[in-house]
């Protein structure tokens, strides 16, 4: 628990200090932060064909990177003050998918080498990844906050990159399952937060 809390804590706050100036840079050029997120689904749909071809160190960094674009896209809106509804909503539809395709290929390498078992905790992670992000989604579209959780967003792509780039010294089955088992974890989280919620307003 202490170990996620201080993962979300350097994703959170001490990589955006450590990307801050380069954010600074961008939100005075005429640098869409759409533009952004395109690019950070670009490189992440490009770490899936290397996944499946075996270069697992490459597809780690080009995974690394797309998810860097996708730290910075809101990080320049926001100081550009060129926030949107839009692109809130491409932001977070492009992050499914990318997250999606890179589980896939896992699948498909696991399936190729008959780990089944690995191809289950790969389509574990896909759905519960899927869940995590649309309890969110839907409580706050009533009103409610759901940010609770082990295995956020976040927390998900640091491992996923980690297993990728580690694959070599067979640490790739491992994070799959963690990730299987924590990302439904984390949907029973916030589920039960959401209730909770839910009967305070009763109550009140």
């Amino acid at each position: 628990m202490q170990y996620i809390e201080k993962l979300r804590y350097f994703y959170s706050t001490e990589a955006r200090r450590l990307f801050g100036p380069v954010t600074a840079v961008l939100s005075r050029t005429s640098i869409s932060p759409n533009l952004l997120t395109v690019l950070g689904l670009v490189f992440t749909l490009a770490a899936a064909p290397l996944v499946w071809y075996g270069h697992f160190v490459t597809a780690a960094l080009i995974f690394a990177a797309g998810s860097i674009f996708d730290m910075l896209d809101g990080a320049v809106a926001r100081l550009s003050e060129r926030v949107t509804p839009m692109g809130a909503f491409i932001d977070s539809t492009f992050d499914r998918i990318g997250e999606g395709v890179v589980l896939t290929a896992i699948a498909l390498i696991s399936a190729r080498s008959g780990d089944l078992w690995l191809v289950g905790a790969a389509f574990a992670t896909m759905i519960g990844s899927f869940l995590v992000s649309y309890t969110r989604a839907r409580a706050e579209a009533l009103g409610m906050e759901c940010k609770v959780g082990l295995m956020t967003r976040p927390e998900r792509l640091v491992l996923l990159i980690a297993g990728l780039a580690l694959h070599r010294f067979g640490v790739l089955p491992p994070v799959m399952y963690i990730l299987a088992v924590l990302t439904a974890v984390t949907v029973l989280q916030r589920i039960l937060h959401v209730w909770r919620q839910f009967r305070g307003r009763l109550q009140a």
